[in-house]
């Protein structure tokens, strides 16, 4: 196709999305679920506009994905307000820690012995479908606030750290496979893969977010400076907290998460004799007002990067629509979906949670929402692109790409009924 075509192909599509954005909102199905259909059918598999190929094109596909990743772990992050020492972070630090581990674990198992896969082929395939990706399904997102639903933050919470925490375990699989250096006794991972990037990653992330925050936010209310130009705030604050943690060796994405939790914490420093602006109409005053100059820098990065999201998601849900033909049936047993679903990801939350009072209703809200996304796709590609071939990539494509549309689909129509029953019940109606 040439760029003419390209150029009328996209107007096309996103010009439909937004006529028919009213409609969609009304059917019980997720943007990603129509997202992933049309993306089939610009794909090989029907009229065949679009041909990513996960082995010729892995480099490309995993870059497209990291960028989406990025921006949706930098707007789950800014989302989450509630206060860092409340004990409501106990229940999403233990499924993005705990629990993740437990998954991979458990997927590794299963790899081993139902699916007959090495032991690091094993655990990459742990790796790579471990994390869980809160953003496909808009029905379970995150309220703004600092008293959300403990299912939802909890999912969000998840979401935004254990893309970044399962980093690790890909890391081993393929050293393991002997695509990547454990250094002798696997000190190198231990030390550098596993400790120093988990907690490098969200020192680092945290730092910039709050340094780079703090700045903007002093020139705005001193010397009404810097004032605009959120969306290069936003972009710049992600770039900077990826591209230094990476240079440390430490985890970009866990930096991205942390630098939007951090952000969203600039305090406000009112100056002597001034009055708050509650209730004024315009916006402009409070970007530079010392009670709201923060605020209004959160509320600002956090518009914009929710329509990047909403793009980045567009684009990486066509295409792995578009990637499905490249899935093959026969290269995975029947009942490997069913019980990743029903059977390792409750588990994984229980044993994750044990000790912890947790009502069961939420239990297995939890338990079931484990959704499977842009996070594995990544790992996926990044596996591709560092050296997995042959009948191994094959099995890993297949295995990967029919879970998160599995998951897609499943989840997507699962979620609004499913949390609209949750709502009632939490009122207290039948």
């Amino acid at each position: 196709m040439s760029a003419a075509h390209w150029s009328l192909l996209l107007g096309i599509l996103l010009i439909s999305m937004v006529l028919a954005g009213t409609l969609l909102a009304r059917i019980p199905l997720s943007s990603a679920m129509i997202y992933m259909c049309l993306g089939y059918l610009l794909g090989p598999g029907w009229l065949g506009l679009i041909a990513p190929d996960p082995s010729r094109d892995a480099a490309s596909l995993e870059l497209m994905a990291e960028v989406a990743l990025l921006i949706s772990l930098f707007t789950v992050g800014l989302k989450l307000g509630v206060p860092m020492r409340d004990r409501r972070w106990q229940l999403p630090l233990r499924l993005a820690f705990p629990s993740m581990f437990i998954t991979v674990a458990l997927i590794a198992l299963i790899g081993i012995f139902g699916l007959g896969l090495s032991p690091g082929a094993a655990i990459l395939l742990g790796g790579i479908l471990a994390p869980t990706d809160p953003v496909l399904a808009s029905g379970v997102q995150m309220e703004v606030g600092k008293r959300p639903d403990p299912v939802r933050f909890s999912l969000a919470g998840e979401g935004a750290l254990n893309d970044g925490s399962a980093f690790p375990f890909v890391l081993l699989g393929l050293g393991l496979l002997g695509l990547h250096d454990l250094g002798s006794s696997g000190w190198h991972w231990w030390l550098v893969d596993l400790m120093w990037s988990t907690l490098g990653g969200l020192l680092i992330g945290a730092l910039m977010g709050a340094l780079i925050g703090q700045l903007v936010v002093y020139l705005r209310t001193r010397h009404h400076s810097a004032v605009g130009l959120d969306e290069f705030l936003s972009l710049g604050l992600i770039a900077i907290s990826y591209g230094v943690a990476q240079l440390c060796l430490a985890s970009g994405f866990l930096a991205v998460a942390a630098a939007g939790l951090a952000l969203s914490r600039v305090s406000e420093h009112p100056l002597a004799g001034s009055v708050s602006l509650d209730g004024h109409p315009g916006d402009e005053p409070r970007a530079t007002h010392s009670h709201h100059a923060s605020a209004a820098m959160t509320r600002a990065v956090e518009e914009f990067n929710e329509q990047l999201e909403r793009l980045a998601e567009l684009a990486m849900v066509l295409i792995i629509g578009a990637m499905l033909p490249h899935a093959v049936p026969e290269a995975m047993a029947w009942w490997f979906l069913p019980v990743l679903f029903i059977g390792v990801r409750p588990l994984a939350v229980l044993a994750g949670t044990l000790g912890r009072p947790l009502p069961g209703l939420q239990r297995a809200m939890i338990s079931w929402f484990g959704i499977r996304g842009i996070g594995s796709v990544f790992y996926l590609m990044f596996a591709l692109h560092h050296g997995v071939d042959g009948a191994l990539a094959s099995h890993l494509t297949t295995l990967t790409l029919l879970t998160v549309a599995a998951s897609i689909l499943v989840h997507g129509i699962t979620v609004q009924p499913v949390m609209a029953w949750y709502a009632r019940h939490k009122s207290g109606g039948p």
